[in-house]
């Protein structure tokens, strides 16, 4: 049986990733393999820090930052793994009180977040790393009883190794369907598109108009 080019795409596919990761990681001092492992490391970080938050663990949330880490999100800013486990402790707490459920429910309301399109640079120490991660929550709490995008937004994060584990050493969290809306987030790579010189935005009469492509 002779090949097709869709029996390739796959592995085409592999090789692209292996040479974007190589590219990645030469570009920050690092091998190949080491790049790939602290990110899948990073990356398993974030998504147990979701999966804790909408299991309302504080306990496994805030064994998720260094001793020291800052949690600045909805909620305040927060300094110290204590203060994020308490903060995390209480805002969960305030949600399952105000949830109603049956003694003989076989099931109730739930809110999921994901992150994804993880922008992560290690730093040459092989010891810190930063990142830039978008976010949204679904949630089947409505009246239609059907699912919904609740909220969006992206997070700027900072990540230290510590005994061998990477921990998130600040966390800012960005809200864009709710709080901390913003023109532009130059944290993104955005620009001000009122700017003349911003390829994102042209005048029309005595404003501008955002154009896409």
């Amino acid at each position: 049986m002779g090949w097709t080019p869709r029996r390739l795409k796959l592995p085409l596919i592999g090789a692209a990733m292996v040479l974007a990761m190589s590219s990645n990681a030469g570009a920050q001092g690092l091998s190949a393999e080491d790049y790939a492992v602290a990110r899948a490391e990073i990356v398993n970080l974030s998504n147990r820090l979701m999966i804790a938050s909408d299991a309302r663990d504080a306990e496994t949330y805030a064994e998720s930052f260094a001793s020291d880490g800052v949690l600045d999100w909805i909620g305040g800013v927060e300094h110290g793994r204590e203060a994020i486990r308490q903060a995390i402790e209480e805002w969960r707490g305030q949600i399952a009180k105000r949830a109603t459920i049956a003694p003989d429910a076989n099931s109730q309301p739930r809110t999921r977040h994901y992150v994804l399109n993880h922008d992560i640079t290690v730093n040459p120490d092989g010891k810190t790393a930063t990142g830039r991660v978008y976010w949204f929550a679904l949630t089947n709490s409505t009246p239609q009883t059907d699912v919904q995008v609740l909220y969006f937004g992206h997070v700027i994060e900072n990540y230290v190794k510590e005994d061998g584990k990477w921990l998130f050493s600040k966390r800012a969290v960005f809200n864009e369907s709710r709080h901390n809306r913003s023109l532009f987030y130059p944290e993104l790579g955005e620009k001000d598109p009122r700017d003349p010189g911003c390829p994102a935005g042209r005048r029309r009469g005595g404003g501008f108009v955002l154009t896409f492509h």
